[in-house]
């Protein structure tokens, strides 16, 4: 049932009544002057292309409307149609490319109007309109509509920032009152959208929680906000709404919408709001002369800067259209060679690092005003840049700009920085006239005395009554050389302030004397060194303590390093065994506080058989000596039971673990038999020995072995060499091979090309060694080294073992 039966309720025939008829009236009359609306927008569109043909051809009136009507034919286009491409050919302007570009990119509604044609016919409308409320009801019937938005507003930016809504449609009567002025500095929507040229396009006006007209009847719907922008200058926004979230549209709607901004841009820059009559009024403009007046009452230097447009009409530049009589360039030149000038012609810098044109371009697209402190202005004077700081204040009057400018005097400058100077030197400044008795204190000085600045300032021959007793001694001299002696003069004292604080003060005077050579005034400085004072008791403490420290320490290394080499000496006395040479090498750290562990032994044993061993302690310092010192001991000691190397490794772990405090070590264990030239050995955690037989040098097998003191209990894997006539074996700590820049497997093929040279005895070729290592970390070394004599018995040339 339709809504007329409805209202009539059981009048099922509603056009039989006098209501009835009424409504039906209304309603055809309704469509009558819709219709009618559309065919004159339609009409105005196709007499703009029957006088654009008039123009091109050069034919009459009747001519071009017959010219017109054969091309729409043989177009196979409407004639509305038509008009518009002659139109968008004609003008080039943005609403014809944006019009190209809809022609293939968007649906057209049901009404057969395609989106060129209904831009142009929005703009025939905004056109036509004596208000921007006329304005907005033409975007939104002919322009917006189609693309399902419900409502528009257009806003009208102020001077001061504040946004009035100049037209609205599709939003309420009351909504619009309600909305109809929103001062500067509240967030909305319109406010939001001057951020940025391209504006802002929001999915859900609920998402992002910003206030704005219409808002509790389309809430969930999406908005945008766009800046009505023309010829650089923003003169407001126009803000659409849709019922629905708003998904990312495509270019061609951005660009669509952007243009209808420019045609609200030419609206308000036309045509004020409307006044309490309903009258449209032009918008007023100041006069440049005016602005010109205002810049010559100014103190400061001003410059009157009118828009410089392109063909295009885009703002490229600003034109010097006055400089008053303050003005100062920053380069020196005068007036008149920067009057008339373009801006970034006279000041190319501008545009900048300093960012001057940027905010000029804001400030006249916006009309808020910028202003900043200590601004960096640069000029190039014959290719030379010219820096000066200057305080910046622009703003826009009417369709022009002032910018004012005040540089730092160098002057006042330098008075500041002299100031903030003597402010963080805690320095005070004093001038006084012996003759006259007058004395001069800076600010600083009363703060340092403690006095305000209402007191009276000290004389300098009173000076001892306001420091401590003990530095009259010190201050009497001072005086003296000053003022009897007449040269410069400085001391140190101690301050006693009427607060009860003691502040150590230094003083600095000179006399200045008069063309007669009298001495007339004194001047000079107090600085507050209370700080650097209590410093230098604080360092000279620091330095005591250190001192004693560096006496501890090197005392302990000193003890450390007699401790070693008391049980190792880098050298010792042959061992006498029949059939072997046996050596020894020692050498400690190079730096005295890298003293570690390393330790050796080559004994021979009460069972005939020669016990010779490595080792390393993890660590540096007295506590790796000693722990070296229990360990080596307790092998001599077990190696007398007559145990092999496994067995004598494995209680030297239970020594390491349980009775010197948990230490960790490694160490190579073996026992020669001079009878059979043979040597069992083991090892925990270290290298294994190496042996060099004729030309060739390999390390023997690597048995399995944990380091010493890793676990309360470990067994130890041994194995058995057999040496011949000259055969040498070495025994060696890391200390000999290891490098920072390498890898152990690296060095120890180094350390075997090295062994493979066999000199004549066997100390030249532990000396050799040492010689050569090319160890870099400064460790402790030891080597042990045996070598097979000839005339031994049992001798034998087995083969050398396999490296492993």
């Amino acid at each position: 049932m339709d809504n007329r039966a409805t209202i009539h309720g059981n009048d099922s025939d509603g056009q039989s009544s006098p209501v009835g008829r009424l409504a039906a009236t209304v309603e055809r009359l309704r469509r009558e002057v819709r219709t009618a609306q559309a065919e004159a927008d339609g009409r105005a569109l196709i007499e703009l292309a029957k006088g654009i043909l008039v123009e091109r051809l050069g034919c009459g009136p009747a001519q071009a409307s017959r010219q017109l009507a054969e091309l729409t034919a043989q177009a196979g286009v409407t004639p509305l149609e038509f008009a518009v491409e002659v139109i968008n050919q004609a003008s080039r302007d943005r609403v014809s490319e944006v019009s190209s570009a809809f022609l293939a990119a968007t649906a057209d509604p049901p009404d057969g109007h395609s989106s060129a044609v209904r831009l142009r016919t929005a703009e025939s409308g905004a056109l036509a309109a004596q208000d921007t409320q006329a304005v907005a009801d033409s975007l939104l019937e002919h322009a917006l509509t189609p693309l399902g938005a419900e409502a528009v507003a257009i806003w009208a930016l102020g001077a001061d920032g504040s946004l009035a809504l100049a037209g609205s449609a599709g939003f309420s009567t009351a909504e619009a009152g309600r909305w109809r002025h929103v001062p500067p500095g509240v967030t909305t929507v319109a406010r939001r959208g001057l951020a940025e040229r391209t504006g802002q396009w929001i999915r859900s006006l609920s998402e992002i929680g910003l206030p704005s007209i219409g808002q509790h009847h389309h809430s969930d719907g999406g908005r945008v906000a766009v800046p009505a922008e023309t010829g650089g200058r923003i003169h407001g926004v126009l803000e659409i709404a849709w019922a629905a979230p708003l998904e990312p549209p495509p270019p061609q709607i951005v660009r669509q919408v952007e243009a209808l901004a420019e045609l609200c841009a030419h609206t308000l820059e036309t045509y004020a709001l409307h006044h309490p009559d309903g009258a449209p009024h032009p918008r007023v403009l100041p006069d440049v002369s005016e602005l010109m007046d205002l810049a010559d009452g100014l103190h400061d230097p001003a410059l009157v800067l009118v828009p410089h447009l392109d063909s295009d009409g885009h703002l490229v530049d600003f034109r010097i259209h006055h400089v008053n009589s303050r003005f100062l360039d920053p380069a020196g030149r005068p007036r008149g060679v920067v009057s008339g000038a373009l801006l970034l012609e006279a000041y190319p810098m501008a545009a900048g690092q300093s960012e001057l044109f940027e905010r000029m371009e804001r400030v006249y697209a916006t009309g808020e005003p910028f202003r900043a402190h200590r601004m960096r202005l640069t000029a190039l004077v014959d290719d030379v840049p010219l820096a000066a700081v200057a305080d910046i204040n622009i703003s826009r009057h009417g369709g022009s700009v002032l910018l004012i400018w005040r540089i730092e005097d160098e002057t006042a400058r330098l008075a500041s920085l002299l100031q903030h100077a003597q402010r963080l030197g805690r320095i005070g400044g004093f001038e006084e006239n012996l003759l006259t008795g007058e004395i001069t204190w800076n600010g600083q000085l009363y703060h340092l005395y403690g006095r305000p600045v209402s007191d009276a300032a000290v004389p300098l021959e009173d000076l001892p009554a306001h420091a401590h007793p003990d530095d009259a001694i010190a201050i009497g001299r001072f005086l003296r050389t000053l003022l009897h002696q007449r040269r410069p003069a400085s001391t140190a004292f101690r301050l006693q302030r009427p607060d009860g604080v003691t502040r150590h003060i230094r003083i600095v005077a000179e006399p200045v004397l008069d063309s007669a050579g009298q001495l007339y005034v004194v001047r000079g400085a107090y600085q507050d060194i209370s700080a650097h004072h209590w410093t230098e008791v604080a360092l000279a403490a620091t330095r005591d303590q250190l001192a004693h420290s560096e006496q501890q320490a090197s005392e302990r290394n000193r003890l450390t390093l007699q401790l070693q080499h008391a049980i190792m000496p880098p050298t010792r006395a042959p061992l006498e065994v029949p059939g072997l040479d046996v050596a020894v090498r020692y050498r400690p750290a190079e730096t005295q506080h890298l003293v570690g562990g390393d330790w050796y032994d080559a004994v021979v044993l009460p069972s005939r058989l020669v016990l010779v061993c490595v080792g390393d302690v993890a660590g540096h310092g007295i506590e790796a000596a000693t722990s070296m010192v229990v360990l080596r001991n307790a092998l001599r000691g077990l190696a007398v039971t007559g145990a092999g190397p496994g067995q004598l490794l494995s209680w030297l772990n239970m020594v390491a673990h349980h009775l010197t405090g948990a230490v960790t070590a490694t160490a190579v264990c073996g026992l020669y038999d001079p009878e059979n030239n043979t040597l069992r050995w083991a090892r925990a955690g270290h290298l294994p020995p190496v042996l060099v037989r004729g030309s060739d040098a390999a390390p023997l097998p690597l048995v399995k072995g944990l380091l010493l003191g890793a676990v309360p209990e470990a067994t130890y894997e041994e194995h058995e060499v057999q040496l011949a006539v000259d055969d040498t074996l070495l025994m060696y700590t890391d200390g000999l091979i290891e490098r920072r820049d390498r890898s152990v497997e690296e060095s120890l093929a180094q350390f075997l090309t090295i062994a493979r040279a066999v000199p004549p005895t066997l100390d030249q070729q532990l000396d050799r060694l040492l010689t050569h290592s090319r160890s870099d970390t400064d460790d402790d070394t030891c080597i042990v080294g045996i070598r097979v004599a000839g005339g031994a018995v049992g001798l034998s040339a087995a083969p050398p073992p396999a490296a492993s």
